[in-house]
């Protein structure tokens, strides 16, 4: 069914809010070659799959840059190819057929066209027989991205990768060699149980193994992944091992002082992992409100949380590369395979999407991480009361990587640093039902009120690059109260 006409501008200026440009989403002036949209169409709507979203959409008369509203001269009811009209024309070519439709409108009087694209389900959508794909905004052929293809398919084939068979028709007894079934009920807060055939029994209940026809077991994805002893005893596993390198300086020009991969599974190694990481890092003086005293330079729960959303939100289906945390002087850097599922700009506000739901929800079950929707929000309130600069979220070639940098004054930080921490400050305050505020922020930086006026031109800044907006609610320019941009 296409979308109902009072409801057009509005996916318009929601899709204007985004800070980035979706991979879902794609805006265009007055570009309107045939070719060009039936690619985009294919790529648009295998893209929507992978980011699990019903839909996907084309966008003529934004700016790309800006989102700022300029109008089209483009109008696809007018538009032909040879004599068949644009729309028939496009849908000739697709396979298999998808559902689309082209909607006009006009906003603060401009022209404006939205192509409505459903999602792929069954397989890849292809245009004149191929299959395109959104990578970092750009159009590709998807054959050129044989990690991103075994996802697509993975997702049309509904099976998850935690369900997916990592060793197969193994004994019982193999499987208690292989795992580590102590850590599971240990975790779980249970009691080890001494039966072997009911050890085995909820190993299957948790699906970390499945029963084989031959009356053996086969390793799920899941239980190896996260209770192997040893990830190498598993060959399409081996690679997701966690690797951790510390440098000595600011770079990676020269030998690393240490460096360690991780050989269990992330559930029964996740403790040891931690202290490992914890052992390596710099410490921080802090006065506290009577005394001095010395703490990691990176609070603990923003450490863990940041670690286990490295491993649960990856994406297992790419090939060669491995969660990877990076201690330098000045900063840790925690990379992930995968791009996220949401927008960068709304990791605080947004409930959090994961591909691997079985993993996520397991972890979270045992307490490795926050609860559903709190643990970003955690991480940014950590570095907050630790007076840190903000963290901050790069995307690059396909991966996710978070950065807590070391303790700076704010004399110290850069523009974009305080643009940042004004930002995901508001943020924080929005999700708590409250307002950022001149006295607020000053209490972030730790700056005294004397300096307030150094303050209200960060704000005022902040405001001028789309971030932050001053509320309605504000009762004086003296009291101003500020929101997000996606409040």
């Amino acid at each position: 069914m296409p979308f109902q006409k009072n409801m057009i501008n509005s996916i318009i200026e929601e899709a204007r809010k985004y800070l980035y440009e979706q991979p879902w989403i794609e805006f265009k002036h007055n570009n309107h070659d045939p070719q060009e949209i039936g690619e985009y169409l294919s790529a648009l709507s295998n893209t929507a799959a992978l980011f699990n979203q019903e839909h996907a959409f084309l966008i003529w008369g934004i700016d790309d840059e800006t989102h700022d509203i300029v109008g089209t001269s483009f109008i696809p009811q007018e538009t032909k190819v040879g004599n068949q009209g644009l729309e028939l024309w496009i849908s000739t070519q697709l396979e298999p057929q998808i559902q689309f439709y082209f909607h006009t409108t006009e906003i603060e009087g401009k022209p404006l066209v939205l192509l409505e694209i459903a999602r792929a389900h069954s397989a890849p959508v292809k245009f004149k027989g191929v299959d395109y794909i959104r990578i970092d905004s750009y159009k590709k052929k998807l054959k050129d991205f044989p990690d991103t293809e075994r996802e697509l398919w993975a997702i049309f084939s509904k099976k998850p990768f935690e369900a997916m068979i990592a060793m197969e028709n193994v004994s019982g007894d193999f499987v208690l060699r292989e795992l580590d079934y102590s850590s599971y009920f240990d975790l779980l807060s249970q009691d080890l149980l001494s039966d072997k055939a009911k050890i085995l029994e909820a190993l299957v209940d948790d699906k970390m193994i499945v029963k084989a026809e031959t009356g053996n077991y086969n390793i799920t994805n899941l239980g190896a992944i996260l209770f192997a002893k040893r990830l190498s005893d598993f060959p399409s596993l081996a690679r997701k091992a966690v690797r951790v390198i510390k440098y000595e300086g600011t770079g990676r020009i020269g030998a690393a002082s240490k460096e360690q991969v991780g050989g269990k599974g992330y559930a029964c190694g996740f403790e040891g992992l931690i202290t490992y990481i914890t052992n390596l890092l710099p410490n921080n003086e802090i006065m506290g409100k009577a005394l001095r005293k010395v703490v990691p330079m990176y609070p603990d729960i923003a450490v863990r949380e940041l670690v286990a959303n490295c491993l649960i939100h990856q994406n297992f289906f790419m090939q060669g590369t491995s969660p990877l945390i990076e201690i330098f002087s000045d900063r840790m850097e925690i990379t992930n395979p995968g791009s996220p599922l949401i927008d960068k700009a709304r990791f605080v506000d947004h409930p959090p999407v994961s591909r691997n739901e079985q993993l996520a929800s397991f972890m979270r079950r045992i307490g490795v991480c926050e609860e559903r929707g709190s643990g970003y929000d955690k991480v940014v309130f950590e570095t907050e009361f630790y007076q840190l600069p903000a963290p901050e979220i790069e995307i690059y070639n396909d991966h996710t990587k978070v950065i807590l940098f070391a303790h700076k004054e704010y004399a110290q930080m850069s523009k974009e640093d305080r643009y940042r921490a004004c930002y995901l400050h508001a943020c924080l305050k929005r999700v708590n039902r409250d307002y950022m505020t001149n006295a607020s922020l000053r209490e972030r930086f730790n700056i005294d009120k004397k300096n307030s006026s150094m303050v209200s031109r960060l704000l005022s800044e902040t405001c001028a690059l789309g971030l932050v907006y001053v509320s309605p609610d504000s009762t004086s320019d003296k009291n101003r109260k500020y929101l997000p941009f996606w409040a």
